[in-house]
């Protein structure tokens, strides 16, 4: 009998297709979900809940494995604020669709008067909050809406070379999206400690946390280096395509996802 992860490759992975988006391999897409799909074995998903996923991002990412969980009587209520490019093309193919409520709001002001979910889940997606008044204010209307609140952001650690290599680009992304835009964005990643004290601040109580080793490739450190290019002062551009140079130069060799925090928490009282 194939394991719940062989029969999600076998059901959904399958189903999308490749891409052309160089220098990304064409099964980035793949690689990357099902790194989703294993780090959502630490969460109490059962088939028919109902699960509130907070920043879905264009690409469904945690979506489809979190529709594929939740079974044929669950729903996924994604929420994002703009970014869904490519959502409903692959929602559309994986054949969880169905299973699937997407809507278009600020985080910070979910419209649910009381807990209306199961569980809530913000996978991957703290980095993007671009501040911790954000940050805690987010995570506090998910403890708000749901039972419980199932947090998941990559580590700043790496235990080789690989996992040292994704870092390296990774890091740049804060520093040129504020220099293109005059704010942060997609900020460093936190450590474990730094997520419980979100947590606690927003009013939450840790049941349950770790760590572990997704144990795949990791592609979504890259940002193209027409966007370093684009930075209009002199001196930092010049900077950071030095950085970028040799951070590319060994991204493109072969990375490894760092290791993965997970928090499992609930409103305190």
């Amino acid at each position: 009998m194939p394991v719940k992860g062989e029969t999600f490759k076998k059901d959904v992975l399958s189903k999308i297709p490749l891409r052309d988006e160089p220098p990304l391999p064409p099964n980035w897409l793949h690689v990357e979900m099902l790194e989703r799909f294993r780090v959502l074995q630490f969460a109490p998903i059962k088939p028919g809940i109902n699960i509130l996923e907070i920043g879905c991002g264009a690409h469904a990412l945690t979506t489809i494995p979190l529709a594929y969980l939740v079974g044929e009587a669950g729903r996924v209520v994604a929420v994002d604020k703009s970014r869904w490019r490519f959502f409903e093309e692959i929602t559309s193919v994986t054949g969880v669709k169905p299973r699937i409520i997407p809507l278009k709001l600020d985080a910070r002001e979910l419209p649910f008067p009381f807990k209306a979910f199961d569980l809530a889940v913000l996978v991957h997606g703290i980095r993007s909050l671009k501040n911790e008044e954000t940050m805690i204010k987010v995570i506090s209307e998910m403890l708000r809406v749901a039972d419980m609140v199932f947090i998941v952001e990559s580590l700043p650690i790496a235990n080789n070379e690989k996992q040292k290599a994704h870092l390296e680009l990774y890091n740049l992304r804060e520093e040129v999206f504020e220099a293109l835009f005059g704010e942060k964005d997609d900020l460093h990643y936190p450590t474990l400690g730094k997520l419980q004290k979100l947590v606690e601040k927003a009013g939450g109580r840790v049941i349950e946390s770790g760590t572990f080793e997704p144990g795949l490739p990791h592609y979504l450190a890259y940002i193209p280096r027409g966007y370093v290019e684009g930075i209009k002062d002199e001196k930092k551009r010049a900077e950071l395509l030095r950085r970028w140079d040799k951070a590319y130069g060994r991204w493109k060799e072969e990375v490894e996802h760092p290791p993965v925090g997970w928090i499992l928490t609930e409103k305190e009282g």
